[in-house]
């Protein structure tokens, strides 16, 4: 497979990929609590895998892999503890230095790629602000948003991710399973959610994640199988791949 991570690339190999017009893909996580059951560091794991999965999709097309960013907006899941939280002006200070950085590199063609549902909102709108300051546009979508055909049509017990649930449960035991507690995940149950971007509620107020879920899972993991995290990985990074294919910028 050719190598397509950023950071496992030389600088004369990244020069020929911004001469050749290459996309670069940034995913973006979060460190933060997953229940008893998976470690916090799955937004940031699952980002990045579904991206240099795409980037193997989508050849001949060339992408380039940053470095993920394996912190995001947080501050809801910090009651639980091992959670790592950046505040809103911090995260748009770090994307505007990162998407600076790329464009400077010779690259013009930048997708942030979210792995964190409480980052949604507010990347819609720091995408705003850095395609204006930048005058560059920078492009976002989150990968299960992208990929939410396939998510439907895997899942059992849900229609789209929830947290710690079937789906993220199901991913992690195929990308990394050895940092999945498996003898746990018969406790992970939880209430369903609706991802904060998709919230039809009439009125938004802040809420802590404890409040919701006190084990820190919304869905059911049980269900979960890295049988269906495979196909849920390969089917996310295909429908990423297939609008970086089809072109996503004018």
């Amino acid at each position: 497979m050719t190598e397509n991570r950023w950071n496992h690339l030389t600088a004369p190999q990244l020069r020929e990929l911004a001469r050749r017009d290459a996309v670069v893909l940034l995913p973006v996580g979060s460190t933060e609590q997953h229940g008893a059951h998976l470690p916090t560091g799955v937004d940031d794991f699952l980002a990045a895998e579904v991206s240099r999965r795409a980037a193997a999709a989508a050849a001949p097309l060339p992408v380039v892999v940053a470095p993920a960013v394996p912190y995001g907006l947080a501050e809801h899941h910090m009651p639980f503890g091992g959670t790592l939280t950046l505040s809103l002006p911090t995260l748009h200070a770090l994307l505007r230095d990162l998407t600076r950085s790329i464009l400077r590199a010779g690259f013009s063609r930048i997708l942030i790629v979210n792995g964190h549902g409480g980052n949604a909102t507010a990347l819609h709108a720091l995408v705003n602000d850095l395609t204006a300051e930048l005058g560059s546009p920078i492009a976002l979508t989150s990968y299960f948003t992208a990929g939410r055909k396939v998510i439907a049509e895997t899942l059992t017990t849900q229609a789209q991710l929830m947290h710690a649930c079937e789906g993220e449960t199901s991913m992690a035991l195929a990308a990394f399973p050895e940092l999945v507690r498996t003898d746990l995940i018969e406790g992970a149950v939880g209430p369903s959610i609706s991802l904060q971007a998709e919230d039809a509620s009439p009125v938004y107020r802040s809420v802590t994640f404890d409040q919701i879920a006190p084990a820190g899972v919304a869905g059911d993991a049980r269900t979960a199988s890295a049988e269906k995290g495979e196909r849920l990985l390969e089917g996310c990074a295909r429908a990423l791949a297939d609008l970086l294919v089809a072109g996503i910028w004018p």
